[in-house]
């Protein structure tokens, strides 16, 4: 968890510990426990804690027992939009890297978004300043919240289908499965599925079985049923296969820590102690744009200038093949040793004199600083 001991430091004294590995024994003394994703808070490991508030630095928290909590009366927050900007960088990451899909989508075809949380909303926002087409899929939003407002099939049919939804099996729109057998069956094989959310959005098995039969659409995942377990024969079928990374920015990270730094002052009353540590991250490296590049060259370039992704596969298939490390601890590895990665927004670009405003332009819609 980037800057927490920066971030908490100031408000107590921070233990540190695996996420996987925190038992009940671990909080005997603790009052107010941080996780990420991969720790399952319920009451078994709170039980018989002194813990009076739990956080967690993600945007979603269907790891977290709040029943629990409730009747613990402990507190709880997590992050929802901190990874935002991050995934959505991902996404247009991956689309870049799978070719033909990039151009599709500038050159009039549709990006179907299933999920109108924070990272749809922000996909939704970046697509309008690129002029990219998109459909929405989301039933639990009331009619008139989404833009594009579109049924599950009609997303489905689109040229990139992106997903974006928590995980529930909550009646009457659970997402667990939603993308099974069925749902599959009705994307085009010309179609590239991205699947940022949850691995349990999609039917691996259901989707192993279709690649495996050599149809399909192309697929890109970051996220898998029974994580860190991961099946090497559906990452081989896959156009891009990551380890839970698209949220990984280093801002995104930050500001994760600081949105649960808050929470804790807010539900402890704390004044800020004297001398808090505001943590700032310094600017990235700058980025000197090529003048030749225009349009989706220009688009391509940016992304991977500031993520390449690529790499990320490329990591993830290797702990694949490694026969001596088990594919789970090889996950989590990738994970807890994730590079720094900024995000192309906040970017410093530095342009040539006579660079051309379309370039400008497009650039400013990334949310790049021109100099």
């Amino acid at each position: 968890m980037r800057g927490v001991e920066e971030y908490f430091g100031p408000l107590g004294t921070v233990q540190l510990a695996e996420g996987r590995s925190i038992c009940a024994r671990d909080l005997e003394t603790i009052d107010v426990l941080l996780v990420r994703s991969i720790t399952e808070v319920k009451e078994s490991l709170l039980k018989g804690s002194a813990v009076k508030f739990v956080g967690t630095a993600t945007s979603g928290y269907d790891h977290i027992d709040t029943g629990c909590l409730t009747r613990s009366n402990i507190g709880f927050s997590y992050a929802p939009g901190s990874n935002a900007n991050s995934v959505v960088e991902y996404v247009f990451a991956a689309i870049a890297a799978v070719e033909g899909k990039l151009e599709a989508l500038i050159g009039g075809k549709t990006l179907g978004i299933i999920g109108y949380g924070n990272i749809g909303r922000s996909l939704v926002t970046l697509c309008g300043q690129l002029n990219i087409s998109v459909l929405v899929y989301d039933p639990w939003l009331e009619e008139g919240l989404i833009p594009n407002r579109a049924s599950l099939a009609q997303v489905l049919a689109c040229e990139v289908i992106t997903l974006h939804t928590s995980l529930t099996r909550e009646s009457p729109w659970p997402s667990y499965h939603l993308i099974d057998a069925q749902a599959l069956a009705q994307v085009p094989e010309s179609s590239l599925l991205i699947n940022a959310s949850r691995g349990e959005v999609v039917d691996n098995a259901a989707l192993l079985v279709l690649r495996s039969s050599g149809s399909g659409p192309s697929c890109v995942l970051d996220v898998w049923e029974g994580e860190p377990e991961l099946p090497s024969a559906l990452l081989k079928r896959m156009s891009l296969g990551t380890a839970h990374i698209a949220g990984y920015s280093l801002e995104s990270k930050f500001l994760a820590t600081r949105m649960l730094r808050d929470a804790v002052k807010e539900h402890f009353d704390l004044a800020a102690p004297e001398g808090d540590l505001q943590t700032t991250i310094a600017a990235g490296d700058e980025i000197n744009v090529p003048p030749e590049l225009e349009s989706t060259d220009l688009l391509r370039w940016a992304f991977s200038a500031r993520y390449n992704i690529l790499e990320d596969d490329s990591l993830l298939r290797s702990a694949a093949d490694d026969s001596e490390t088990p594919i789970a601890k090889g996950f989590d590895t990738l994970r807890r040793t994730y590079r720094v990665r900024r995000e192309l927004r906040g970017s410093i670009v530095s342009l040539h004199p006579q660079a051309a405003s379309s370039q400008v332009q497009l650039l400013k819609s990334l949310g790049c600083m021109i100099y």
